[in-house]
């Protein structure tokens, strides 16, 4: 048997990230997904999927999205019940994401800041430091030891 869901679409709030007694993190989002087609007057619909993800994923996922975020999502669905605190039975259909991935920069206007004051290799050497210490220059005709200069409009996805 297969249970596999596969999700892209834009998450309608914050991620609720939240830890369980024993120390465990969950996070529970809501994803809307446009569908394919058009309604009657020429409008897309979405419909809301509730989600929830677990553990080290969890936290990363809340870390690294906000509302608005444009997400993929892996996972499955999961189907449970409860009785809630009149004695009603409530259903709930909801994927518990494994994977997720993160289909557009966090801020945009952050990647317009980065381009705008990234310095430009112009044929020139230069030292990379990181954590105070110095590499070796780099020959900027080898083209597997040189800075690309791909844009986010290059990529084909």
């Amino acid at each position: 048997m297969i249970n596999r869901t596969v999700l892209v679409g834009r998450l309608t709030r914050d991620p609720e990230l939240k830890y369980t007694n024993s120390g465990r993190a969950v996070a529970s989002f809501n994803i809307a997904v446009n569908r394919q087609f058009t309604n009657s007057q020429g409008e897309r619909e979405a419909d809301f999927i509730n989600c929830v993800i677990w553990n080290k994923t969890a936290e990363n996922f809340c870390n690294f999205t906000r509302k608005g975020s444009l997400v993929g999502i892996d996972g499955r669905i999961q189907t449970r019940s409860y009785e809630n605190q009149q004695g009603t039975r409530i259903y709930v259909a909801e994927v518990v994401a494994e994977n997720f991935s993160l289909l557009e920069s966090k801020n945009s206007n952050q990647n317009e800041q980065f381009e705008q004051n990234r310095p430009q290799n112009n044929g020139q050497n230069y030292q990379n430091k990181q954590n105070g210490q110095s590499s070796p220059s780099r020959n900027p005709n080898d083209p597997f030891n040189s800075i690309p200069d791909i844009k986010d409009d290059d990529l084909p996805f």
